[in-house]
């Protein structure tokens, strides 16, 4: 469009017409960007797309340890996972950990957010104090525990001082017992680092609801169930998600540092029992084999937990 202004002596001037933006404009930066997201799609292909892909090819290998010669196994891998006691001791382990410890921290860590998120007085220490679990390494906090739980430790000397001592027991050492400690080490581990991160969540929910429900007579427990947990009801998925996998492939760490997998098998996990296979029994086949089941528990556990805290408008 051609513009027109009246020049000093009151005559017309044209004015030519602003440039029009190329169509080509767009496109250079959406190549641009593409252009950009090339290393970190690179980075992402190799070291992740590629060990994976590497998992399901090497059980179906026969593989006895790194410098071994390496043969096609075909689905003997799967059978012999199958036929082995200790892999359907470790699944059932597996569940009960995933089963118990899960549903415990997560409604405990909401509770507890919930009450930080409050702001009573001392919250903001209160908040560094729950972060100190997270701030301790595992093989600190795996010490911590064993000095707790040995049988000359913290609780055994405990329950003997006020007269309990028919109730000592080598709580590590103990079939009954032993994964049950570790499921207390788990939740003791993540439920302070996610109440944290529900109060941040629930922090930002507006004033305005909370208090609409207090008019409408709500307590404090009506007001954290039936109010605030659907308005931040996704970002606990997210939250719950976090911890099942940290669960399910975290804990062989765990293990390691306590109990071996013992006494026997009860307390081996399929994430401990892909390290056993592959770094104390040389069997990479079967290791990776298990890390399949793995895989495809977690790929399970993730869409079904996805699919239970969706929103529902």
């Amino acid at each position: 469009m051609t513009l027109l202004s009246s020049a000093p002596g009151g005559a017309p001037v044209r004015r030519p017409d602003p440039p029009s933006p190329s169509p080509a404009a767009p496109v250079r930066r959406k190549q641009g960007g593409v252009v950009l997201a090339v290393p970190a799609l690179v980075w992402y292909l190799v070291f992740m797309v590629g060990p994976l892909v590497a998992i399901f090819v090497i059980a179906a290998l026969h593989w006895p340890g790194m410098l071994q010669p390496v043969s096609f196994a075909g689905s003997g891998n799967v059978r012999a996972v199958l036929d082995d006691p200790v892999f359907w001791d470790a699944v059932e382990n597996t569940a009960v950990q995933l089963v118990v410890a899960l549903p415990l921290m997560i409604v405990c860590a909401y509770m507890l957010g919930y009450y930080v998120a409050q702001k009573p007085p001392g919250h903001r220490v209160l908040r560094y104090l729950l972060f100190i679990p997270g701030l301790i390494s595992t093989p600190a906090k795996a010490m911590v525990f064993y000095a707790v739980l040995s049988p000359d430790g913290l609780l055994n000397g405990g329950l003997e001082k006020v007269g309990l001592g028919s109730l000592t027991d080598a709580w590590l050492a103990s079939p009954s017992t032993a994964l049950y400690c570790l499921i207390v080490l788990d939740v003791w581990s993540g439920i302070g680092f996610t109440a944290v991160l529900f109060a941040a969540r629930l922090g930002s929910v507006p004033d305005e609801i909370g208090e609409a429900a207090q008019l409408d007579g709500a307590g404090h427990w009506r007001a954290m169930w039936r109010i605030h947990f659907p308005v931040i009801r996704d970002f606990v998925g997210v939250v719950t998600m976090l911890q099942f996998l940290w669960t399910l492939f975290g804990s062989a760490q765990n293990v390691l540092l306590l109990t071996q997998g013992g006494p026997g098998s009860s307390s081996t996990t399929l994430s401990f029992l892909v390290y056993q296979k592959a770094f104390i029994a040389a069997d990479l086949g079967y290791s990776q084999t298990v890390g399949v089941v793995l895989f495809l528990v977690g790929l399970a556990g993730l869409l079904t937990i996805r699919r239970v805290f969706r929103q529902n408008y």
